[in-house]
C-alpha cells in the first residue's frame, strides 16, 4: 500500500475533507472525501488511511462507497465514534433529483437532497457497504428545521449517557445555521434545537464542537464569508463559545479567528490523540493537480500537518503536534536540504527583513506576518496571492514546515498559522534562517 509521511496526500486523483478522524484500538484512522477516477471533484467515496503516530500514514483504499438509493450520488463528510469497541461512522448521504446529462457526477441546477446515515464496523478495517448502512435522519423538508439539500456533515459525540449530533445547515441558502440532535443509543435520533449566527455565512459546513480544558470551542466552515471576488469565498473559523449540553444551547461571540490565515485550509476536523490532546487536521485546497510519478498518478489535495489546539487568555492556538516536532528534529545545513521531502526552518524576523523560500516571500508589514506566493502559484489570477496574520505585538518568531506544494508558518508558537499551497518552488533560500531540520527517518 502507498505510504505518506507527515502530511497525507491524495493517493492519486482527488481528495478533500478529512472524515472520521479518530484514535481507535491503538491506531489513528483518517478517512477522507475521495474521487478515485480523476484529480477533480466528483462522486464522493471515503478513502481510508491509518497511522501509529500521526506522521507515517498508510493508505488502505476505499472504505465507503455509494451503494444505496439515498447515497447513490455520494458518501459525504462525517465523523467517527467508538462504541462497545466498534467503530461507528456517520456521514451525509446525497441523492441527485436531476443529473447533469453531460456529467453524471454533478446534479443539474443544484437539484439534490441530503439525508444522514451511518455504518458500523466491528474492527475499523472492514465495512459492509451493502448490508450495514442505515439511514438515521431522513431528508428534512420542514424549512423551519433544516434545508432538504444543504444540511450536512454530522459531528457526533457522547456526553454522560446520551449521544449528541451537530449538523451544518442553512435557512433558504441565505443564513447559515447549525442543528442539534440527540440519541440514547447513537442510532435513533431526535431533533432538539438549532442556532443561527451572522458568522455562519450562507451555509455552514463541517461544524465541530468540543472542550479544551473546560472551555467550549466551535470550529466550522461558513460558505461565502469572504465575498471579494477572489477564491476562496468559503473559509474556516473558530471561536470560544458557550454551550449547554443537555439543552443543546449554543452562543457565539461576534468576533472569530480564522483557523489558518493562509485561507487555503478548509473543512478541519478534530479529535483527541492518544495523550488527550485536541488535535486538528484540515484539507489544503489546490487549484490544479500535481503531475504523477512512479508511485502515484496525477493528484489533487492534501492534509495539513497535524496541529494541537490550546487556549491562552481566550485565544485559540494551533501548535505543531509533538509527534511532528519530534520527527522534524534532525538539524542540517542549508546545502543538505532534500527538497523532495518536507523540512523545517526556524527564524525570527525583524522589521525590514524578508525570508524568501524558493520564490515564496515572508515579510513583516504593519506588525503582521505577511506572505506573497505570486511567483510560485502559476496563472491563477482569481485566487489570493498575498496574505497576513493579525497584528502580533512586535514578536516575529517563525517555525516553518516546507515541502514542494505546501508551506506552513507557525507564528509565535502557534498564536497564528498561515499556510499556503505552492507550485514550482526554486531550490534556494534567501534571508535569515536560524536552524534547519529534516525528518529523523
Amino acid at each position: 500500500m502507498m505510504k505518506d509521511t507527515l502530511r497525507l496526500k491524495a493517493p492519486g486523483n482527488w481528495i478533500n475533507d478529512p472524515n472520521g478522524f479518530i484514535y481507535y484500538k491503538g491506531k489513528y484512522h483518517l478517512f477522507y472525501q475521495y474521487f478515485p477516477y480523476m484529480p477533480e471533484w466528483g462522486t464522493m467515496h471515503w478513502g481510508h488511511a491509518v497511522s501509529e503516530d500521526l506522521i507515517h500514514w498508510e493508505h488502505l483504499g476505499i472504505a465507503l462507497f455509494p451503494s444505496k438509493d439515498y447515497d447513490r450520488n455520494g458518501v459525504f463528510s462525517g465523523t467517527a465514534l467508538e462504541q462497545d469497541e466498534k467503530l461507528f461512522l456517520y456521514y451525509s448521504a446525497v441523492k441527485y433529483l436531476e443529473t447533469d446529462d453531460e456529467d453524471i457526477h454533478r446534479s443539474k441546477d443544484e437539484q439534490f437532497e441530503t439525508s444522514q446515515a451511518m455504518i458500523i464496523s466491528e474492527d475499523g478495517y472492514h465495512f459492509d457497504n451493502m448490508k450495514e448502512k442505515k439511514k438515521i435522519i431522513p431528508v428534512i423538508h420542514d424549512e423551519k428545521i433544516a434545508h432538504p439539500a444543504n444540511t450536512r456533515d454530522p459531528k457526533v459525540w457522547k456526553y454522560n449517557d446520551r449521544y449528541y449530533m451537530i449538523l451544518g445547515s442553512t435557512l433558504q441558502n441565505e443564513q447559515g445555521r447549525v442543528l442539534f440532535f440527540e440519541s440514547k443509543d447513537g442510532e435513533q435520533w431526535e431533533y432538539v434545537n438549532q442556532y443561527q449566527h451572522k458568522n455562519f455565512g450562507t451555509v455552514l459546513e463541517c461544524p465541530d464542537l468540543f472542550e479544551i480544558r473546560g472551555q467550549y470551542v466551535f470550529q466550522g466552515s461558513p460558505m461565502k464569508i469572504m465575498e471579494d471576488g477572489l477564491e476562496y469565498a468559503n473559509n474556516s473559523i473558530c471561536a470560544c463559545v458557550d454551550f449547554t449540553e443537555e439543552k443543546c444551547e449554543l452562543s457565539l461571540p461576534d468576533s472569530y479567528q480564522f483557523v489558518d490565515y493562509g485561507l487555503d485550509l478548509y473543512a478541519p476536523q478534530t479529535n483527541l490523540d492518544k495523550d488527550g490532546n485536541r488535535v486538528m487536521i484540515g484539507w489544503m485546497r489546490m487549484p490544479e493537480a500535481v503531475p504523477g510519478d512512479e508511485e502515484r498518478c496525477s493528484w489533487n489535495g492534501m492534509m495539513c500537518t497535524p496541529r494541537v489546539m490550546e487556549i491562552r487568555e481566550g485565544h485559540i492556538m494551533y501548535q505543531i503536534h509533538p509527534q511532528a516536532d519530534q520527527y522534524l528534529s534532525k538539524e542540517v545545513q542549508k546545502e543538505q536540504i532534500d527538497w523532495k521531502k518536507a523540512f523545517r526552518l526556524k527564524t525570527s524576523l525583524k522589521e525590514g527583513e524578508e525570508l524568501n523560500i524558493g520564490g515564496y516571500r515572508i515579510f513583516i508589514e504593519g506588525d503582521r506576518i505577511c506572505t506573497d506566493r505570486s511567483k510560485v502559484f502559476g496563472n491563477h489570477d482569481h485566487y489570493r496571492h498575498t496574505f497576513s496574520t493579525p497584528e502580533v505585538k512586535g514578536r516575529y518568531d517563525l517555525d516553518i514546515i516546507v515541502d514542494e506544494n505546501l508551506i506552513e508558518i507557525f507564528v509565535n508558537d502557534g498564536e497564528y498559522v498561515l499556510s499556503n499551497v505552492v507550485y514550482g518552488l526554486e531550490h534556494e533560500i534567501n534571508g535569515p534562517v536560524t536552524q534547519i531540520f529534516e525528518g529523523k527517518d
